[in-house]
């Protein structure tokens, strides 16, 4: 069946599909290239559970690190026996941080920004301190959890 009038012309037609799929092929490369960019841009969690075992037994002034969500989260052991657990990434630009057992510190090696063992920045750009988190024992369990979390221990 022809229709003897049409709302669009064919090159209309054709023109509008083209620049749609030209749209869409684009708006997946940029979403793309901004998730490479910025990994770890995203809801991150309130808390991780961790096996006690794996960490408790540590040497003193020695690290072990652990997943905080997107990115590195460092448990601290340090030589009197305290514990403390910090976001392996630098308040700076969001490297990652190492610690170096010999200094007693954690370095960021993008701009050469250092923290002591309390997260304190002390040297270089980073502007604020490493965000320290919360170390709760259950069992044989350990939760870290972000500064004032509710953390419900029956669902643990």
């Amino acid at each position: 069946m022809k229709l003897k009038y049409s709302l669009i012309t064919r090159r209309q037609f054709l023109n509008t599909l083209f620049g749609g799929s030209l749209l869409v092929f684009f708006s997946g490369a940029i979403y793309t290239l901004l998730k490479f960019a910025f990994p770890t841009l995203g809801k991150e969690p309130e808390f991780v559970v961790l096996y006690k075992n794996e960490f408790v037994n540590l040497a003193p002034n020695s690290t072990k690190s652990f997943a905080w969500g997107g990115v590195l989260g460092i448990f601290l052991k340090r030589e009197d026996g305290t514990m403390a657990a910090f976001k392996g990434v630098c308040t700076h630009m969001e490297c990652n941080v190492a610690y170096r057992q010999e200094e007693k510190k954690f370095y960021c090696a993008c701009h050469q920004g250092w923290f002591n063992d309390q997260g304190v920045n002390i040297e270089g750009p980073p502007p604020k301190p490493l965000e320290n988190f919360e170390i709760l024992e259950t069992g044989e369990k350990i939760i870290i959890a972000r500064k004032g979390a509710k953390v419900d221990l029956a669902k643990v």
